[in-house]
């Protein structure tokens, strides 16, 4: 009963509230992701002529940026165009963040969004109302392809809770509206999972939603604990790579389908699996892209016009695909993602931390830091390696090194490694955070 009322009674009445037209875009959303693939393109290629004036008209950065390129929007006359158009690194963002800005917003009137994006780099990314709403909408459709519906409660395996940020007014959303649970992964212990295994039991939450890595952790101590009857609509993995074993142990704990789905800060959703588990569908109503050369992904915003990201390079490689999925819908398809991974690692006191959640609140938090990744030598050594920047002085090496009291202990030291760039393996997975102990602690816990 709690379930119907909050979709069909506090959900409405809090769009209506806040003026926000993201349950209008959902409905329109529900039935447009079964057009042929044919008139999903047409519609991307509409979508992208108009980005690409307004970016020309308003965006100082890539007025200069193309004219210097000799391309113009009106260029643009297929999908296959786009291609003569320049790159937008993250490095381009740091360097240009004002210029990215379009002259038709004023900027205290935009969203900011904090990240260290997929490949340990902070950025600023400023984002119009408008193309919150529909984001929203977009990402509670591929939300619901996982057995989830909206307004279910959610329990969720992530670092820094969001609603905490605040005070009262956002407790008290999530109490009554959002209903969602955390285990901050900032923080694991064997108390804290066992805590929140309780609170999820008690409550049967429609979706549990977190990190590939750390589902694994929740689930492995399920199992060992004997905790086998929690039962949601829906799993959904997201942030890094979700390896078959892992998806095996996941399923079989919960008895449900894990929902693999790949977005970042900068752009929301990216792509989402379906019913069938069988490649990831991109989100095409609000990002267009492009696999370039070795399975670099290429990320065009179409919906963001304070910050228009063109051509933007995120840092991690895909393998793309010309199938269709036999659920019906016409959405394009990424067979799957290769650059995403990151480790655990272990205080001294046995607390776990999240890789990607430790790297993030490092790369956020250090005044200079271009780029971040941390390296567990031991118990007892960090090996922080970054990329500074000419902010990066004294007063940054004093947050590391609070960062890492605050975080390990005293007993932890550490070494800060300057270094030009952290490139991607191989493989093209970028890791974040490497932790040479941590493995078999975890590997203990899932035996």
């Amino acid at each position: 009963m709690l379930d119907f009322l909050n979709r069909h009674v506090m959900h409405p009445l809090m769009a209506r509230k806040s003026r926000s037209r993201h349950l209008e875009y959902l409905r329109l959303l529900q039935q447009t992701q079964f057009d042929p693939p044919e008139v999903i393109r047409a519609r991307q290629l509409v979508e992208l002529k108009v980005t690409l004036r307004h970016a020309y008209e308003t965006v100082p950065y890539y007025r200069a940026a193309w004219r210097t390129a000799g391309v113009h929007p009106c260029d643009l006359t297929s999908l296959a165009d786009l291609e003569a158009f320049p790159i937008l690194t993250k490095a381009d963002i740091r360097a240009h963040e004002r210029d990215l800005l379009s002259a038709a917003f004023e900027p205290t009137k935009l969203r900011l969004k904090r990240t260290s994006g997929s490949t340990g780099v902070p950025l600023n990314i400023r984002i119009d109302e408008p193309a919150v709403q529909w984001k929203t909408a977009c990402t509670i459709r591929s939300d619901e392809w996982s057995g989830y519906r909206l307004g279910q409660r959610v329990a969720k395996v992530w670092g820094n809770p969001e609603y905490r940020q605040f005070g009262l007014k956002g407790r008290l959303r999530n109490v009554f509206f959002d209903r969602a649970v955390y285990l901050d992964t900032l923080n694991l212990t064997d108390g804290r999972i066992a805590e929140f295994a309780a609170t999820i039991r008690r409550h049967r939450p429609g979706l549990i939603f977190g990190h590939a890595h750390s589902l694994y952790l929740l689930v492995c101590s399920l199992k060992k604990s004997g905790v086998m009857d929690i039962r949601p609509n829906g799993i959904i993995s997201t942030a890094m790579l979700l390896h078959d074993w892992q998806r095996t142990v996941i399923e079989q704990v919960f008895g449900c389908p894990v929902t693999n789905r790949y977005g970042c800060e900068e752009v929301s959703l990216i792509a989402s699996e379906c019913e069938l588990n069988q490649g990831l569908h991109v989100n095409a109503d609000s990002i267009f892209t492009e696999v370039g050369p070795g399975g670099k992904l290429l990320v065009t915003d179409l919906t963001n016009r304070a910050m228009p990201l063109i051509r933007y390079q995120i840092g991690d490689v895909v393998v793309g695909s010309d199938r269709v999925c036999g659920c019906g819908r016409g959405l394009p398809i990424l067979e799957r993602i290769e650059g995403r991974e990151a480790d655990y690692v272990i205080t001294p006191s046995g607390s776990l931390i999240s890789g990607i959640s430790l790297t993030e609140n490092f790369a956020l938090l250090i005044t200079g830091a271009a780029q971040v990744q941390i390296v567990q030598e031991s118990l007892h050594h960090l090996r922080i390696r970054m990329v500074a920047d000419d902010q990066f002085d004294d007063s940054s090496r004093r947050a590391i090194r609070k960062l890492v009291h605050d975080t390990f202990g005293p007993s932890v030291r550490f070494d800060i490694e300057l270094v030009d760039a952290i490139p991607q393996e191989p493989s093209g997975k970028y890791r974040f955070c490497i932790s040479k102990v941590a493995r078999d602690h975890l590997q203990a816990l899932s035996a």
